[in-house]
């Protein structure tokens, strides 16, 4: 798992089928809470109540539909939850 913030969102007229009523998010990830790490991504909302500015953390690949019962779905990258607290010591 890792860290992200909602950047953005994408909608879609056509999508493939396991996509079906989930919201897609473009998310940048983090290194940590104020620090980008990489390229955004587009991510689907298996949670379904993220939005903009959130801090989220995010699977990848095959583990990305699992909170939906979905054995495989047309995604690389799935929000799991809000982080309402971080806190790190490095």
């Amino acid at each position: 798992m890792f860290l992200g913030q909602v950047i953005g969102s994408v909608v879609c007229t056509q999508k493939d089928e396991s996509l079906t009523g989930l919201k897609l998010l473009v998310v940048q990830p983090m290194k940590n809470a104020a620090t980008p790490a990489g390229k955004p991504l587009v991510a689907i909302d298996t949670i379904g109540c993220a939005g903009y500015g959130d801090l989220v953390y995010l699977a990848k690949s095959r583990e990305a539909g699992l909170p939906l019962g979905l054995e495989l779905v047309a995604a690389d990258a799935g929000i799991m939850g809000i982080v309402d607290n971080y806190n790190a010591t490095t």
